[in-house]
């Protein structure tokens, strides 16, 4: 039973490893030539304004771009999560009315396999049929109505557009600046 969900979240936790193992890879260069700077930097303040007013100025400037860095991962993480939350939506709804859409189907042979199998149910079932032959213009206006209210393909493709479009106005940046 919980085995799907262990081999998931086996799953999730390698790709989040695996994607943050091929950053640092990418990043060790930088991490390095990076260190080179500040030290030269630092070489450099301490022989125009001294050791203790250098090692101030690096400490501040590294701390303004940390504290900037923050707010960028911060911003970043909350937009994520933002995008997350509306596909979850919109999944839930496809899913919502792929199974309204099945359990409307099977409903009607569900139905009559209900009514054979109770006592007396063939009795009742040819009574069904016959008041349904009785009343054939009624059934076949209904069956007409649910015909034309039926969602289809296109329909629903419609609505998943008009909802992306509704999400792509609430960007404030066009999907292609995004890395």
């Amino acid at each position: 039973m919980f085995a799907g969900l262990i081999n998931h979240a086996r799953a999730a936790a390698s790709h989040l490893v695996l994607r943050y193992v091929a950053r640092a890879s990418v990043a060790i260069p930088f991490i390095i030539a990076l260190g080179f700077a500040i030290a030269a930097t630092t070489v450099m303040l301490v022989e125009r304004f001294g050791h203790v007013t250098a090692y101030w100025i690096m400490a501040a400037g590294l701390a303004a771009l940390g504290v900037t860095a923050a707010i960028v991962v911060s911003i970043k993480e909350h937009e994520e999560q933002l995008a997350e939350e509306k596909a979850e939506q919109m999944d839930t709804q496809e899913v919502l009315s792929d199974a309204t859409a099945e359990a409307i189907v099977q409903a009607p042979v569900a139905l009559l396999g209900a009514l054979l199998t109770t006592p007396g149910g063939a009795t009742s079932a040819f009574r069904v049929a016959g008041l349904l032959g009785r009343n054939l213009p009624l059934v076949l206006l209904l069956v007409l109505i649910g015909w034309l209210f039926w969602p289809t393909e296109n329909a629903q493709s419609k609505e998943r557009e008009a909802g992306d479009a509704a999400a792509a106005a609430d960007d404030p940046l066009p999907a292609d600046l995004y890395h």
